[in-house]
C-alpha cells in the first residue's frame, strides 16, 4: 500500500478479489469468536459472585470493548477497507474512528488494572480504603471518557480532512501525523511503558519476599528441631547459650530472650530491605515449641495448626496466588501488544518512509491480528485463571445437563 497514491479516482491499491474474500471471511470469523467467548466471561462474572472483584470490573469493561470490536468496529473495518462509503467524509471518520474508540478503552482498561493490582499487592492497607467498587466504578468511566475523547480527534477536526476523497479509506482520511504521534507514541507507548514497569516492580516486590518468607519458614524449623532436642537430652538449646545461658522457669530458653533475638533479626531484614507493605506485613510470633507466622491481613493461626496448615503457609499460599494473578493479566498485556504493534509500526513506515511500498496482503495480516486480540483474551482467561476456568466449565456442563431435560 502507498500512501501517495490518489485517493479521488479509483482505490488507492490494487484489491484482488481472492484477498479480498479471504479477508472478509476471516474477519467475520474473528468478530463471531470476539463476541461469544466476551460474552461468557460477562456471563462468567455475572454467574459467580467471586469473581465479582474489582479486578474483574475492569476486565469485564475490556470484554464489553472487545465484544464491541466484533459487533461494530469490524464491520467498520470491512466497510473502510472496502472504500465504503464513498463521498461522505463525514460518516466514513464516524466509521474509523470506532476502532480507535475501542482501542483507547482497551489499553487504559488495561493501565487500570495494572494500578489495581499493584496497589493490591503492594499497597494493601490504602487499596482497602481506595479502591471501592464505586471508585472502580469511577475509573471505568474515566477510561472509557478518555478513550472516546482521544479516538475521536479527527472527528473534532474533520474540515481539515481532504474533502476531495471518493473512498473511504483510512489512509486517505486520517493523517498519519495523528496516528503515529498522538494515538502510537502518547496514547499506546506511554501507557504499555508504565504498565511494563508496574508489573516489573511487581514481580521483583513478590519475588523478594517470597524469599524472605522461605528463610523465615526454615528459622523457624530450625528453631523448632532445637527446642526438641532440648527437651530430649536435657541439655542446654543453643539459643539459650546464646543469649549468655539464661533459662526460663521450665528450664528451657527464656521466651524473652528469643523473642528479643528474633525481633533484633527481623528488624534488621527489613532495614537491608526496601521496606514496603508487603515485606512488613508478617511478624513472627514464638511459642514454646515452634513458631507461627501471624499475617495482618488474615489474622493469627490456631496454636493447634498443623505445621502444614500454619499461617506462614497460608502467606505464601495467597502471594503464590497473587503472582498468578499479576501474570495471567501480564500476559493479557504482552498479546494485547503483539496483537496491536505491527498494524502502528506499519503506520509509521507510511509516515517516514512515504515512498516505501508495503505489501496489501502484510497490511491486512496486521488488521487481522490486531482484531484479533478481542477473540484471544477469553482463551488466555480460560486457560491461566483458574476461577474463570471453574465458572466456565461449570457453566457449559449446566447448559449440558439442560439440554436433555429440555427434549
Amino acid at each position: 500500500m502507498n500512501a501517495t497514491h490518489s485517493c479521488t479516482a479509483e482505490m488507492p491499491y490494487e484489491f484482488l478479489p481472492r484477498l479480498k474474500g479471504l479477508y472478509i471471511a476471516t474477519e467475520l470469523l474473528i468478530g463471531v469468536l470476539a463476541i461469544i467467548g466476551n460474552l461468557l466471561v460477562c456471563l462468567a462474572v455475572t454467574r459467580n459472585k467471586k469473581l465479582r472483584t474489582v479486578t474483574n470490573y475492569f476486565l469485564v469493561s475490556l470484554a464489553v470493548s472487545d465484544i464491541l470490536v466484533g459487533l461494530v468496529a469490524i464491520p467498520c473495518a470491512v466497510l473502510t477497507d472496502l472504500g465504503r462509503p464513498r463521498h461522505n467524509l463525514p460518516l466514513c471518520l464516524v466509521l474509523v474512528s470506532v476502532l480507535m474508540v475501542l482501542t483507547q478503552s482497551s489499553i487504559l482498561s488495561l493501565l487500570a488494572v495494572a494500578a489495581e493490582r499493584y496497589m493490591a499487592i503492594l499497597l494493601p492497607f490504602q487499596y482497602q480504603r481506595m479502591m471501592s467498587p464505586r471508585n472502580a466504578q469511577w475509573a471505568l468511566l474515566v477510561t472509557w471518557g478518555l478513550g472516546a475523547i482521544s479516538g475521536t480527534v479527527p472527528l473534532m477536526d474533520w474540515k481539515r480532512q481532504p474533502a476531495d476523497s471518493n473512498y473511504c479509506i483510512f489512509t486517505c482520511v486520517v493523517d498519519m501525523t495523528y496516528m503515529v504521534y498522538f494515538n502510537f507514541f502518547c496514547c499506546l507507548l506511554v501507557p504499555l511503558v508504565a504498565m511494563i514497569i508496574i508489573y516489573a516492580h511487581i514481580f521483583l516486590t513478590v519475588r523478594r519476599q517470597l524469599r524472605r518468607i522461605a528463610v523465615a519458614r526454615g528459622a523457624g524449623v530450625d528453631l523448632r528441631a532445637s527446642a526438641c532436642g532440648s527437651s530430649e537430652t536435657g541439655t542446654e538449646d543453643s539459643v539459650s547459650s546464646a543469649s549468655g545461658g539464661r533459662e526460663g522457669p521450665g528450664g528451657g530458653p527464656d521466651l524473652g530472650d528469643v523473642r528479643q533475638l528474633e525481633e533484633k533479626k527481623s528488624k534488621a531484614e527489613v532495614r537491608s530491605g526496601t521496606e514496603s507493605p508487603i515485606d512488613t506485613e508478617t511478624s513472627t510470633v514464638f511459642t514454646k515449641f515452634g513458631f507461627r507466622i501471624a499475617s495482618a491481613g488474615f489474622g493469627s493461626a490456631p496454636a493447634d495448626l498443623r505445621p502444614g496448615e500454619s499461617s506462614v503457609a497460608k502467606s505464601t499460599t495467597r502471594i503464590s496466588q497473587e503472582l498468578r494473578k499479576a501474570t495471567s493479566l501480564f500476559l493479557v498485556l504482552f498479546l494485547f501488544s503483539v496483537c496491536w504493534l505491527p498494524i502502528h509500526l506499519i503506520n509509521c513506515i507510511l509516515l517516514f518512509c512515504p515512498n516505501c511500498n508495503v505489501p496489501m496482503s502484510l497490511t491486512l495480516a496486521a488488521i487481522l491480528l490486531s482484531h484479533a486480540n478481542s477473540a484471544l483474551n477469553p482463551i488466555l482467561y480460560a486457560y491461566r485463571m483458574r476461577s474463570f476456568r471453574h465458572t466456565l466449565i461449570g457453566m457449559w456442563r449446566g447448559m449440558r445437563n439442560a439440554g436433555p431435560k429440555h427434549q
